[in-house]
């Protein structure tokens, strides 16, 4: 179980020596958040700080610095997004990957940001192509809300609690998303909600977070012990 705020302490990558890298040869996690609104109750880097506790609990992988930034141009109505945009996130995986994989035989991007997935599947297919072992995931679970509601903020609640704005929390749009996205496609999340929020965030408690991520991670685990990419790269 990662303690509160674990973000905050470097992954055991960043604090090994070449030396020691390059004995053990580590397989690496390597997480891939956002800088983006989340409402006006959570943190900007909430999906950064997701996606590297997830990292922190898969089996035989060694946690690598986050990647911090994303794909976030639905989010950029809203002070505080900085989006690299798909074609960037795109480049960034793909050097990275190539970087990589001249010392360590495996690589998994662990994805905590949904508008990053279509960057890191054409990112990873090519990796693969290119022979090296890398693959991404998706810190996913059933029945999640869209963004910075229930869900999102429960894991918060559970992971970061003193950086959840408790007194903020407000409902935002709560239609289906298969709803909203022709007004998201034209206008971004600030089309369809003036706070940010998509979902109610309402009623979130620190409990219901640690069984969603204890979810996330053991659906995380058990696709890493499979180990099956499919043709866009992402673990089954």
């Amino acid at each position: 179980m990662p303690a509160p705020d674990s973000l905050d302490r470097p992954g055991p990558l960043a604090v090994a020596t070449w030396p020691e890298t390059d004995g053990s040869r580590p397989a690496l996690a390597v997480p891939v958040g956002s800088v983006e609104q989340h409402g006006p109750h959570l943190p900007l880097d909430t999906d950064t700080r997701i996606a590297s506790a997830v990292a922190g609990r898969l089996p035989g992988l060694v946690v690598a610095p986050a990647i911090a930034y994303g794909a976030s141009g639905e989010h950029e109505g809203f002070a505080g997004t900085v989006s690299l945009g798909s074609e960037v996130l795109k480049s960034v995986v793909v050097e990275y990957g190539r970087s990589a994989c001249r010392w360590s035989p495996r690589v998994l991007f662990v994805n905590g940001h949904g508008g990053n997935a279509p960057a890191l599947a054409e990112a990873v297919a090519l990796l693969r192509y290119e022979g090296r072992d890398a693959a991404w995931l998706p810190c996913a679970v059933p029945g999640a809300d869209a963004h910075a509601g229930r869900t999102e903020t429960s894991l918060l609640l559970h992971l970061s609690p003193v950086l959840v704005r408790a007194d903020l929390v407000e409902c935002g749009d709560v239609r289906p998303i298969a709803d909203l996205m022709p007004a998201l496609r034209s206008g971004g999340v600030a089309a369809v909600s003036p706070n940010g929020v998509l979902g109610d965030p309402r009623g979130a408690t620190a409990e219901e977070g640690a069984r969603v991520f204890e979810q996330m991670c053991a659906r995380a685990a058990d696709a890493v012990h499979r180990w099956d990419p499919d043709a866009r790269g992402m673990l089954r």
